[in-house]
This record gives structure tokens, C-alpha cells and sequence, in this order.
């Protein structure tokens, strides 16, 4: 009984869509305009389809052979390649058509970065004995001290030292100033001791005792000798590490690898101090990719003087790009700058030489980023007007100023996203209008009434030898939208779960519930027919999400539960994929447990 009123369902939802096509799109006024020849002499043959699967066409009236409805009487006023819509105020207003001129700019791109803070290798020392010695005190006797450079760690006792102060002092006798003075005093600083401690032997004469000094300031991290112990040459003692300049070390997904450059600034905030944020600059970019995440590891030199940062925080890091027309990164702070490729937190308006390892300076250009006099700004289309076939990208263009509007059908391409937008290579110019909201709205309608759509034409590289049109794609209604829900979220988490016996069984309820059909019965064919997961993955579950989400977009107002959209840069390398949780604990279910928390929240449907 349950399955009955909900096939009654839907079956008045197909209808009401029907009529307001009807009434959206006259039939009076041709829905596309192509030039052509035609015989307007011979009478067209009637066409008859199902408003509920347009790909059903038959030449006499009867009955769909998918779901039993009345065939109706297919428009023959379209044909040929291209879409052409026209609609008044008030079929604007219904189908809530709002539309954006298209413009070039230079669009700001934000790359969200996780990773942890670490010490900087560059910064950890170790003191090892430089001659045979036996330690006959240490002041630094436990781990964890902070010590400043000079500062006395142990106090040994060598012969072979003994021997060599012996030797500086008979070069003294000798001459006071000449090569056998030079030759005692270098083999001494090799040694390991300083200027004054040198200059101390010659006034005081030989001692004993040697007193061990920190080459650097820092902490204490590792002692691995205790008084008494007899040390042979190479011996390490301790390891002192200087906690001022840290590395951050974040991952990068292979979609934001085109977009970081080293030298570029990142901010970012660890939990320890809330939504504060710290700044770094990008040192070092990994030139492999993690096989096993898919990503590739970013190091930020980070400067840590007052000793807040602790190596070990999880960080959530944040670097932005300005992208210009060819792809390229340009950045406005570092435009005709030079920069250290070592330490590229040292730039400088001239060439020259680093202040911390004297290497040459390259211009930001040898880094990757784009040359302020070669900067174009791309054509940038909203996101929201671009309708995905699996093949082509479409948006509908206006035409047209007045009461009666045009909307054109066209296929473009589009390049990489930015943001809210698209980036558009080609099919659209500056100044275009391209309907922004409502477009899907004017391709379904298109379809209900079993006329031609750009999400429903055949692509011009691919020619189905078979007389039926593709399956069109639809909106569910929100009656059916709420009935399949509950089911998608199951099949969702089966699929981040991995379990293929699990999401087998919601694809089966799924289509004991869903009697309509279009591209969600697709779908849930190709869902139900895939072998393992990764079949079930893509496309079919991403398209049963797009159709779920673009759903949701048109019926949120009467949403009445919490829904999150997420999204995955990584299942496509052009666009990433998103679908939608009952909860906001990420679970990827087009990866499963290997990347099962790869992705962002984008969306929070119940409390927007």
C-alpha cells in the first residue's frame, strides 16, 4: 500500500511539472530556431512520448511501456542542434530565472591545508666529542634545559687536548706570530674551542680541564653521556634544539598543487589559540605525491621568537592565489620582487644575496609566479550556471532586454574552478548574460514536455544509432526527494564504510521506493548493476548525489532537517565531486577508509 500512494506521488508531481512547463513555454512560440531546409509541403509525422521518459517515442498513441502513463504528443517544432527558450516576466518569476553577466576578472582562490607543526631540521645540533676525553663534570645534567650560546655544558679531561696545548705554547716560544702558531691554533679551533679559550692557554698556560660550550642557543633535547663516562672521538653528548623558527608541514590534495608556489604566504591557526592566526611562507614543495593519499607534502617556515607554537600541533593552514587567464599564479606582494629560494622569507626590491645563507636571489618569476606585465584576467561564469552532463558543461544565455526574454542553450568549456566560479575557456564572451539561477529548472521543463535539451543532446562526437532519444535528467519534487533520503544517507555511509553487501541492499530500496524514473532511475540502474565499488562510486553515485543536491538547492525553503553538503577535490582532478551527510563528520564514500576524512563541509542546509 505504501509503495501504491507513493507511485500516486510522483505521478502527480510528473504532472504538475508538466503543466507548468505548459504554461511556462508556449506552445505557440518554437522552444528552438535552426536554419535548415524543410518540406512544408508534406505533413510531419506525429510523435508520440511519455512526459515521464521522453526517451520513449513511438508514432502512434498508447501507453509508456515504462511506467503505463498516457503517451502525449511530442512538439516537432525543434530539431537540429542547438536550444532556444522563450519566456515572459511572469514564466521567469515562476521558474525563478535569475541571471549574472559574465565578466573578466582575477579571481582569488583559498586552499584550505591540514598538517602539523614540526621542529626545523635546520635548527637541531648535535655536540660530539672531537677528541678521546672522559667527562669529569656536566652542568648540563638532565634533558629540557634551555641554554643560550657559550654557555658551559660539561668539563672534560683529554691527554691528546694536553698534548695540543703544549704544542701552541712551544709555537709561541718559537715565534709569536708565524705558521707554526697558525698551524697549533687552527688544529685547536677544529677542535671544537673558541677564539678566547685559545687566547686563555697562551696566558694562563696548560690546563686539565676543558670546558664544553653550546654552539647555539636552544633546548636541550637528547644528553647521552653521565659524569665519568670516557668518550671516543665522534661521540655524540647532546642535541640541542632551537625552537624560534619552526616548519609547518602540511598536505596539499593534487588539485591545489597548481595553485602554491614557494615564497607564497600562508596564514594558520592551531587550536591552542582559537581563531588566531600566525603566518609562514612556503619553503618547500614535495615534487611526489603520497600514493597513498593522494597528496603532496608543503613546508612553511614559520617564526616562532616567543615560543606559543609547540611542535606536534595539528594546524589548519590557509594560502591564497590570484589566478590569471593561462593558468598561471600571480601575486600582487611579490610582482618584480626577488626572492631566496633557500629562505624565502628574505625579498628584496633588487638582486643580491640572502641574509641567512648568502645564495643568489631569483626573480619571483624563476618561482612560478606570473609577470605583472604578462597578467590577463579569465572570464569567470558562476558555478551555479554551469549544468554537467558527464560529457559536456551547458549554460543557457540571454538575449534580449525586454518583457520577453531568450534563453540559448550553449555548450562551453570550462577550465578549473575558482571558488564560486568557473573559470570559461571557450563558447562564452565578456559581457554575455548566462542565467545563473533556474537553469536546470529550464531544461527539465524542456524535457517534461519531451522536447530536446542540452543535458538530453548527443554529444557531436558520439552518434547513438538508436532511434531513442537519452534519458533526460529532472529534479525530484520534494515529496520524493523526502522519500529517497533517508535510503541515499544508508548507501552513502555503506559506501564510506566500504561495504558492498550494504550499499547493494539501499541501491535495492532505493528502487522499491523510487517508481519514477529519468536520470534517478539511471542511476540507480547503473548502481544496481555495478560489481564492486568502485563501480558503484563513479559515476553512479556521483551522478545520484548531483541529482540529490540540485534537488535540495530547488526545494530547501521546505527542508525540515539538518543536511551537510561536502565536497572532495580529488575524485575529479577538474571539479572533485560532493554529496551530502546527515551529520558533519566527514565520511568520504568515494574512497572509503583509504581517505575516508578527505574533504571540507561546503554546506550546512539546516542552519543557513
Amino acid at each position: 500500500m505504501k509503495k501504491q500512494f507513493a507511485y500516486l506521488g510522483y505521478i502527480l508531481v510528473a504532472a504538475s511539472a508538466f503543466l507548468v512547463g505548459r504554461c511556462t513555454f508556449s506552445p505557440e512560440k518554437p522552444i528552438s530556431e535552426h536554419s535548415g531546409t524543410h518540406d512544408h509541403g508534406a505533413e510531419p509525422e506525429e510523435i508520440w512520448t511519455c512526459s515521464m521518459h521522453p526517451q520513449i517515442r513511438q508514432n502512434a498513441p498508447g501507453d509508456c511501456p515504462i511506467c503505463g502513463m498516457d503517451l502525449i504528443l511530442a512538439d516537432q517544432s525543434s530539431g537540429g542542434e542547438g536550444v532556444l527558450v522563450k519566456m515572459g516576466e511572469a514564466a521567469r518569476a515562476l521558474a525563478e530565472v535569475e541571471t549574472t553577466e559574465v565578466e573578466r576578472n582575477l579571481p582569488e582562490i583559498s586552499i584550505r591545508l591540514v598538517g602539523s607543526l614540526s621542529l626545523d631540521e635546520t635548527k637541531v645540533r648535535s655536540i660530539s666529542a672531537r677528541f678521546p676525553a672522559r667527562i669529569e663534570e656536566l652542568f648540563v645534567n638532565y634533558t629540557g634545559i634551555r641554554v643560550q650560546q657559550g654557555d658551559h655544558l660539561a668539563s672534560i679531561y683529554s691527554p691528546e687536548l694536553l698534548s695540543a696545548q703544549r704544542e701552541l705554547l712551544l709555537a709561541y716560544e718559537r715565534e709569536s706570530d708565524g705558521t707554526f702558531v697558525e698551524a697549533a691554533r687552527r688544529k685547536l679551533r677544529r677542535w671544537g674551542l673558541e677564539e678566547d679559550q685559545i687566547d686563555e692557554i697562551r696566558t694562563r698556560g696548560e690546563s686539565d680541564r676543558f670546558e664544553l660550550r653550546a654552539p647555539m642557543g636552544g633546548v636541550v633535547t637528547m644528553k647521552h653521556v653521565k659524569e665519568g663516562d670516557y668518550l671516543q672521538e665522534g661521540s655524540v653528548l647532546f642535541e640541542i634544539a632551537d625552537y624560534s623558527h619552526l616548519w609547518l608541514m602540511l598536505d596539499a590534495y593534487e588539485s591545489d598543487l597548481p595553485w602554491l608556489r614557494i615564497g607564497q604566504k600562508v596564514a594558520f591557526s592551531v587550536d591552542s589559540y582559537g581563531e588566531e592566526r600566525f603566518e609562514g611562507r612556503v619553503s618547500f614543495i614535495s615534487p611526489e605525491l603520497d600514493p597513498a593519499t593522494r597528496s603532496a607534502s608543503v613546508r612553511i617556515n614559520v617564526e616562532n621568537s616567543d615560543g606559543r607554537l609547540k611542535p606536534g600541533m595539528f594546524a589548519t593552514g590557509y594560502a591564497k592565489a590570484m589566478i590569471t587567464e593561462e593558468g598561471g599564479v600571480f601575486s600582487p606582494e611579490l610582482a618584480g620582487k626577488w626572492i631566496s629560494p633557500m629562505h624565502p622569507e628574505v625579498v628584496k626590491d633588487e638582486p643580491g644575496n640572502c641574509d641567512v645563507c648568502g645564495m643568489a636571489l631569483v626573480p619571483a618569476s624563476e618561482l612560478g609566479y606570473t609577470d605583472e606585465a604578462a597578467v590577463s584576467a579569465p572570464i569567470l561564469i558562476p558555478a551555479s550556471a554551469v549544468l554537467w552532463t558527464g560529457e559536456r558543461s551547458v549554460v543557457y544565455v540571454e538575449t534580449g532586454t525586454g518583457p520577453e526574454r531568450n534563453y540559448e542553450g550553449r555548450e562551453i568549456t570550462i577550465g578549473s574552478r575558482v571558488g564560486d566560479s568557473f573559470i570559461a575557456l571557450d563558447g562564452i564572451a565578456e559581457g554575455e548574460r548566462v542565467v545563473a539561477r533556474g537553469a536546470f529548472k529550464i531544461d527539465s521543463s524542456l524535457q517534461i514536455q519531451a522536447k530536446p535539451s542540452m543535458m538530453s543532446m548527443d554529444t557531436p562526437h558520439e552518434h547513438s544509432s538508436d532511434s531513442e532519444m537519452p534519458m533526460a535528467e529532472s529534479l525530484l519534487g520534494s515529496e520524493q526527494l523526502e522519500a529517497i533520503l533517508d535510503t541515499y544517507l544508508e548507501l552513502q555511509d555503506a559506501l564510506a564504510s566500504d561495504d558492498l553487501a550494504l550499499a547493494k541492499s539501499a541501491v535495492s530500496e532505493l528502487q522499491e521506493i523510487a517508481v519514477d524514473s529519468g536520470s534517478l532511475a539511471a542511476s540507480l540502474g547503473g548502481l544496481a548493476a555495478a560489481e564492486d565499488l568502485e563501480s558503484m562510486r563513479r559515476p553512479y553515485f556521483d551522478d545520484l548525489s548531483a541529482l540529490v543536491i540540485d534537488s535540495l538547492e530547488s526545494n530547501s525553503e521546505s527542508l525540515d532537517r539538518s543536511l551537510w553538503r561536502m565536497h572532495c577535490p580529488m575524485v575529479y582532478s577538474d571539479r572533485g565531486a560532493d554529496w551530502i551527510q546527515g551529520n558533519d563528520q566527514l565520511r568520504n564514500p568515494f574512497f572509503g577508509a583509504s581517505m575516508l576524512t578527505c574533504g571540507e563541509v561546503v554546506r550546512d542546509y539546516g542552519n543557513d
